[in-house]
């Protein structure tokens, strides 16, 4: 098998960066959101999302964020550790539907789909596009690979 080309290299190397900044960014805006490093859940917040809230906060707490005596949190780790899941899940997602081996989860007879068939299943599903929908597959796929 031959090498990549320097700058093909570089400018898978260049995507990569960018997708992982993109990917972090994504993370830490959701933690945001669920008011994780806060020391009180905001308001708005259902009682499903401050579950979640206290199970990343845990999470975070495991994996060796500072938990500060006025109730605040670091999110460091679990950012990135957030961010690592999210990018996995997406780059197997990727890598099951270009090689044709991303199936719908039917119990009985998994079938082969494509990110188009995603798309279109996205609505039905309650997901906002094919690549949410292929993620979940994926997740479902691999169970041993993703939580």
């Amino acid at each position: 098998m031959q090498t990549l080309d320097r700058t093909l290299r570089r400018e898978l190397e260049r995507t990569i960066h960018h997708a992982r900044e993109v990917a972090e960014n994504a993370a830490h805006a959701m933690l945001q959101q669920l008011s994780v490093g806060t020391a009180r859940p905001e308001a708005y917040l259902e009682e499903s999302q401050r579950a979640l809230r206290r199970r990343l906060r845990a999470h975070g707490r495991q994996l060796g964020d500072t938990h500060v005596s006025d109730d605040t949190q670091e999110l460091t780790r679990l950012l990135e550790e957030v961010a690592y899941q999210h990018w996995h899940r997406m780059l197997f997602a990727r890598f099951l539907a270009e090689n044709d081996l991303l199936m719908y989860p039917d119990p009985r007879h998994p079938i082969p789909i494509t990110l188009e068939e995603c798309e279109e299943l996205a609505a039905d599903e309650g997901l906002r596009n094919a690549w949410e929908v292929a993620a979940r597959y994926a997740t479902k796929m691999l169970p041993q690979i993703f939580r």
